[in-house]
This record gives C-alpha cells, sequence and structure tokens, in this order.
C-alpha cells in the first residue's frame, strides 16, 4: 500500500479497494429508487460520465471505456442516449465533449485521452454540470473517480445545487481512500443519487447497474423493469425496490 500526502491529507491507496458488498448494492438501488429521470418526449435521455484522469488512475481507464459501451447498447431502443463526456488530469485541465448518441464516437473520445499527475477537480465538475442541465436537463451524472483533494464544504455546496435541480450524481469509488469515500457518499447524498465500489472483483455487478441507470435516464421507471426482467441481478434488484 502506498501512502501519498496531498493538499494536508494523508491518502492511502491500494491497489485494489473495497469489494461491492450486498448492503452497497442495497443502499445504490435504494438511491436510484428516488432519482427523477423525465425524459422530454422525444428526445434521448442525457447522461453525463464524469472522469478522473489523474495518474493514479491510468490502470483503470481501460475498464471503464469498456463498461460504458454498455450504455449505448442498452438504449438503443429507448429513444437512445446522449452522453457526455467530462474530464479532468494535469495541471488545471479539464474537457468535455460534445453530446455523444453514437458509441464508438464517445469509445474514441476516452480512448484518446491519457491519464496525467494532478489534483482532484470534482468542485468544476459540478460546476459544469450545473451549467450544463440549467441549458437542457440531465438525466442523470456517473462518476468514476479514486481521491478528493478539495475543499469538501464548497464541493457539497455544488452537490446541493444539483439536488435542488433534481440531477442525481451515481459515483463509483475505486480504491480505499476514507477521505474520498465519505465526500463522495455526501455527494451522492445531497443529489439523491449513489454511492458505488468500482473494482475488478465485480466488474459485472457495476456493468449492469450503470446500464440500469442509463437505461433509466433512457426511459424512466418502464424500462428499467423491461430491463431488468432480462438482465436478473443487481438490476433486478433494481427494479425490485421502485415497486416498494
Amino acid at each position: 500500500m502506498a501512502t501519498q500526502k496531498k493538499s494536508g491529507w494523508i491518502v492511502n491507496k491500494t491497489a485494489s479497494g473495497p469489494v461491492s458488498s450486498q448492503s452497497d448494492i442495497d443502499a445504490f438501488v435504494r438511491q436510484v429508487r428516488s432519482a427523477p429521470a423525465a425524459v422530454p418526449a422525444g428526445r434521448p435521455g442525457r447522461l453525463l460520465f464524469g472522469m478522473d484522469a489523474t495518474a493514479s488512475r491510468e490502470s483503470s481507464w481501460d475498464r471503464a471505456c469498456q463498461i460504458q459501451g454498455e450504455m449505448f447498447s442498452e438504449t438503443a431502443t429507448l429513444g437512445g442516449l446522449s452522453v457526455q463526456l467530462a474530464y479532468y488530469r494535469g495541471f488545471g485541465e479539464f474537457k468535455s465533449s460534445d453530446w455523444l448518441t453514437d458509441t464508438q464516437k464517445l469509445l474514441r473520445v476516452m480512448t484518446g485521452v491519457f491519464c496525467l499527475g494532478g489534483q482532484t477537480q470534482i468542485g468544476r465538475l459540478l460546476s459544469h454540470v450545473i451549467s450544463e442541465t440549467r441549458q437542457e436537463r440531465i438525466q442523470a451524472v456517473v462518476f468514476v473517480g479514486d481521491a478528493f483533494e478539495e475543499d469538501i464544504d464548497a464541493v457539497c455546496h455544488q452537490a446541493g445545487e444539483l439536488g435542488v435541480l433534481g440531477v442525481p450524481v451515481f459515483i463509483f469509488h475505486e480504491g480505499g481512500d476514507p477521505m474520498a469515500r465519505r465526500t463522495f457518499e455526501q455527494i451522492a447524498r445531497l443529489t439523491k443519487g449513489a454511492c458505488c465500489p468500482f473494482d475488478g472483483n465485480s466488474a459485472q455487478q457495476l456493468r449492469d447497474l450503470l446500464a440500469a441507470v442509463a437505461v433509466y435516464a433512457a426511459g424512466g421507471r418502464r424500462a428499467l423493469q423491461d430491463f431488468s426482467a432480462r438482465r436478473g441481478g443487481a438490476a433486478l434488484q433494481l427494479t425490485h425496490r421502485f415497486g416498494k
């Protein structure tokens, strides 16, 4: 286990973080149940896919690229899903793609990104989401990251704004950094989203949950019910929770 000091915090990083337990999945399911997902008629649902592209995440970037493909394949028959990739890395670099409805185009954007050392910019990401959803409603945000090095009060204030706007943030936390975990859980709570560990030991389960969030963003609860009946597993748990 490597120990790194960042912005006054001592951050412990492990090769693999905690696996996704049943309680993690149950909590994720409960929170997705309460997320609003109204999609304008005739338009694809909009999902912003945010990623930490700093050096510590280089080894898992390819895994995240593979998982995002599930979002498009499961939503194609629902009027589609429009996805924007936003990421930060290096010395204050923050970029976002166009809103894309083609999985191959998004994959080309993602595979063209390489990781660079730098500090987290989660506050900047949330600010970008606020700006985007004020122009046109975003149904959900997915974020994959492993660390937090910012002012927690300022970031939570932005998360609260997203909660008021009705934009849930679903966070997949990689690694075992306790500070990041606490912050991610607060962001999820304030936006009525959810936080779940991201690791290779539960890759299929996480793919199912991510695909379920995408289906929900694209087509609402009925679409999620149909998807869950076909997929089963964690996605089926999601539907059962919605029915309660």
